[in-house]
């Protein structure tokens, strides 16, 4: 029987009406309470770093969490962390950056309505949680959600209120859960070589810019004093526009030259960017050896930015470390 720790951290699972809407106050021990089926497959130990709304959940929180998985690691076989739907993606993305090469199980979960009412999926989803950790095919982080389980770089949640909120960008399910079932797609756990890799620093200034048709380029400029990288979220496969000048090609080029990075991505879910394809990306891209996120998810390339940034400003380093694959984050090789 697996051994798992169980740790809560707040969201919509842990949530109760309150005069002013939703609010986590359900306590870590009392969700355990809701699935005593588990009890058949696992013993499960609980925690509480803290409750909050997945809204208020950043990067100081994602190292938290990872800090007390290593703290951890050598006393689980698993681990299943309850947290809100908002923001999970991120979180799932950080921590496949933050645990690398786990043998280990860490499980993200959450729910769409709270664990205490008599119609919601918080409780399947918990139960499928605890049942995929105590696999032992299962490894690396993955979110378990809707029966599905995702690998943690390639989650993006698609529906606010459905069950089925989350799917797998661009790469398939690890494996899907129905009937007391867990069904693998993807069952490699052979190629995870040595011991887990923990990282301990991230640097959360990374802007997201999503473009819309006539941006100026000149918000680079306002925000070059807080920001170490942007990642640009373009038009189609990718690329700069010019509307009849060079304002935002010369924005591009100082915040390069200042020694920041930029990083070239798209707004389109499915299958990726491609600067290369139009001249409004081949030149950019050429120019000023813009790295691109290509088929990442926009979760997984902010997460990995920051990560890599917590180690390196270098931009030979970074291309090097973004282009590694990690958690099954990129399929396209540059």
């Amino acid at each position: 029987m697996k051994k798992l720790l169980l740790i809560a951290t707040g969201g919509t699972i842990a949530s109760r009406h309150t005069d002013t809407g939703l609010s986590p106050q359900i306590p870590v021990s009392e969700l355990l309470a809701y699935v005593p089926e588990a009890k058949s497959f696992c013993e499960a130990d609980c925690v509480q770093p803290f409750s909050l709304d997945s809204t208020n959940v950043h990067s100081e929180h994602w190292l938290k969490l990872s800090m007390l998985i290593e703290e951890n690691y050598e006393k689980y076989d698993g681990f299943v962390i309850c947290h809100g739907t908002d923001t999970m993606a991120y979180t799932a993305a950080a921590l496949s950056y933050l645990i690398r090469n786990s043998r280990k199980p860490v499980v993200i979960t959450g729910s769409q309505r709270p664990i205490d009412l008599s119609i919601t999926d918080a409780r399947s989803n918990l139960l499928d949680s605890l049942r995929f950790a105590s696999d032992d095919r299962a490894h690396d982080v993955v979110i378990v959600f809707g029966g599905l389980a995702i690998a943690g770089t390639r989650a993006k949640k698609e529906r606010t209120r459905s069950y089925n909120a989350f799917s797998s960008i661009n790469f398939p399910p690890i494996a899907v859960l129905h009937d007391e079932r867990v069904v693998f797609y993807i069952d490699d756990k052979e190629k995870v070589k040595g011991d887990a890799v923990f990282a301990h620093s991230m640097n959360p200034k990374v802007f997201l810019y999503k473009l819309i048709p006539g941006s100026d380029g000149s918000i680079l400029e306002l925000i070059a004093d807080k920001y170490d990288a942007v990642i640009i979220e373009s038009f189609g496969v990718g690329g700069i526009p010019q509307y009849g000048d060079d304002r935002f090609h010369t924005a591009v080029r100082k915040w390069i030259e200042s020694g920041r990075l930029v990083v070239m991505s798209t707004q389109v879910t499915f299958e990726g960017s491609d600067m290369s394809a139009y001249q409004v990306g081949h030149v950019m891209k050429n120019t000023y050896r813009l790295p691109e996120s290509y088929d990442m998810t926009p979760e997984a390339a902010i997460a990995k930015s920051m990560w890599i940034l917590g180690q390196t400003k270098d931009k030979e380093q970074f291309e090097k470390l973004f282009y590694t694959p990690v958690n099954h984050d990129l399929l396209f090789e540059p």
